[in-house]
């Protein structure tokens, strides 16, 4: 095979990955053109490494290693409290904050019509089985603030009230830093109606 065939597989391959563009696959390319054999030996190493072991948790549908994820497996954490999120991601980015200390569940996506994913194509239905199998007294729904966010938080809270568990949503508003006239409407009527005393 001809070096420029070579290269432009790799171009094509690093091209798929989300939010790598052309002009950012070719310096990624040509970075490990550059480096030596076993630099881009340990980064072949650690894809294949991340999808031999790494695989969803039992419970939650988190990324785990064993059979349950560190989270689910953590007896300090509030056991009463299930955070629902989208995405595995967004149980990072909710850990980083450091101010939640309760369970998580994933439901691997979030309703949306355009994209013809429903609820039977998420988590749902673990996630109801858990709230009759765990002692659950809230369920806080973090799905991200756009259309299909909303919409899945709608559809959870019409389904899980009736069951008697607490459903809350993550406050949305204004960013720290933001200015109020490049706010849009949803956002700025979110941060009214969130509004707290001083």
């Amino acid at each position: 095979m001809s070096a420029d065939r070579s290269l432009q597989i790799l171009l094509d391959e690093l091209g798929r990955l989300p939010g790598i563009g052309p002009k950012s696959a070719q310096r990624i390319a040509y970075h490990l053109l550059e480096a030596d054999a076993e630099e881009a030996r340990r980064l072949a190493h650690a894809i294949l490494q991340v999808k031999e072991q790494v695989h969803f948790c039992s419970r939650c549908f988190n990324y785990a290693t064993a059979d349950e994820c560190d989270i689910c497996t953590d007896s300090t954490r509030d056991t009463t409290r299930i955070c629902v999120v989208g995405e595995p991601r967004d149980v990072s980015a909710i850990e980083r904050t450091g101010s939640y200390h309760g369970l998580y569940h994933v439901l691997g996506g979030v309703i949306s019509p355009m994209d013809k994913i429903g609820p039977d194509q998420l988590r749902i239905r673990e996630l109801i089985g858990r709230l009759g199998a765990e002692d659950i007294q809230e369920v806080i729904i973090a799905t991200n603030p756009n259309i299909e966010g909303e919409t899945t938080a709608s559809y959870l809270a019409r389904t899980i009230k009736p069951l008697g568990v607490a459903v809350s949503r993550l406050a949305s508003g204004l960013p720290v830093g933001g200015d109020l006239e490049y706010a849009d409407e949803l956002t700025l009527g979110r941060a009214i109606e969130a509004r707290r005393t001083l």
